[in-house]
């Protein structure tokens, strides 16, 4: 089994309960196993900022997939949940993002692990800090790397 890292959010619709759809279609599938879940935090939008907060979350599976068929089965979920992609970085039901894969480096038109833009981002690093302090990617601690991101825009959420 490998282990892999999600990221998970929305900002369209009741966000809550479309992460906690998404999260179930992981826990349902035979080959993934959900071995932690982030707290849920609220992060102003990224690149199109013209659209409500997002709500996002972290989990961590173990799975017997490849990264390839975990990727179609998560946009399978999208596509469950009806994520539309009309504008880059824009409103979504749902969108699960395939953060880390073990120690595997991917790069081409299709999937790009460690995520690309992760390290730059609140909303996932504090999330997956969160549940994995050891972690390492790109030979920086994650300690190190959310230190950095502490004052952007994100904030836990207790109570939904």
């Amino acid at each position: 089994m490998s282990r892999a890292y999600l990221g998970i959010g929305g900002n369209i619709g009741n966000k809550k309960e479309n992460i906690q759809k998404a999260v179930d279609l992981l826990k349902n599938h035979p080959q993934i196993v959900v071995s932690a879940i982030s707290s849920y935090y609220e992060t102003a939008p990224v690149g199109y900022t013209y659209q409500d907060w997002f709500l996002n979350i972290v989990v961590e599976i173990e799975t017997a997939l490849d990264p390839y068929a975990l990727l179609e089965y998560c946009n399978d979920i999208e596509q469950n949940l009806k994520r539309e992609r009309l504008i880059r970085w824009g409103p979504r039901t749902i969108d699960l993002d395939i953060l880390l894969f073990d120690e595997f480096v991917f790069n081409d038109e299709k999937l790009t692990i460690p995520h690309p833009r992760m390290c730059e981002r609140a909303f996932v690093m504090i999330p997956l800090y969160e549940i994995a302090k050891n972690l390492v990617i790109n030979g920086k601690k994650i300690e190190e790397i959310t230190k950095n991101l502490k004052e952007k825009e994100v904030r836990k959420v207790e109570n939904i």
